[in-house]
């Protein structure tokens, strides 16, 4: 691999944090992890599809390929018996212990398992002037931890709603219909009332 000279080395560590942080960090990227264990043969601290701080004076940390770190949350999951993917109080903003809240004890004396989630949907209303950044961030913040389960299956909708009280102009009308069709909307229409 030739890496062309960098003007310095924050331009490195800023392509390493945007690539840990793509939604299909699995087929474009790389995990990070924070050692790695030789006696255990894993690595510790194993982020996957996660934004990791990362820092000139903090660089002790692991690139991992991502065909490895998948290998390792799969059989990590198997182990723990829940789904590959981020962990309770971990990067996805939740709490320890909300997920699936606390177990009570079952017949036996053994904590019954709460089931966990299957489904998430959201929606949003998104500045129209900055849909862009705000899209970018819902990405990274959202739909990559949802994509990066295993076995998951994310569907993402955009929806466009526009009000032009003045009428649109018919280069403008001819534009937005082109453009749509071009990009494969699966459907579009500007209605005259």
């Amino acid at each position: 691999l030739y890496l062309y000279r960098l003007k310095e080395p924050s331009v490195l560590l800023a392509a390493i944090r945007d690539s840990l942080g793509l939604l299909l960090w699995h087929q474009d990227s790389f995990a990070y992890a924070d050692s790695y264990d030789e006696a255990a043969k894993r690595y510790r601290g194993l982020r996957c599809g996660q934004i990791v701080s990362l820092s000139e004076e903090n660089l002790s940390g692991l690139l991992v390929k991502s065909e490895i770190a998948r290998r390792q949350q799969e059989a990590e999951s198997k182990v723990q018996g829940t789904p590959p993917g981020p962990k309770e109080g971990s990067a996805t903003g939740a709490a320890p212990g909300v997920i699936g809240g606390d177990k009570a004890p079952g017949p036996g004396g053994k904590p019954v398992q709460a089931p966990a989630p299957k489904r998430y949907h959201g929606s949003v209303t998104l500045d129209p002037t900055r849909v862009g950044r705000d899209a970018g961030r819902i990405a990274d913040e959202v739909i990559a931890h949802l994509a990066g389960l295993v076995g998951s299956k994310v569907k993402v909708t955009l929806e466009i709603e526009a009000e032009i009280p003045s009428g649109a102009p018919d280069k403008v009308v001819r534009t937005v219909t082109e453009n749509g069709r071009t990009l494969k909307f699966t459907s579009q229409g500007i209605e005259e009332d």
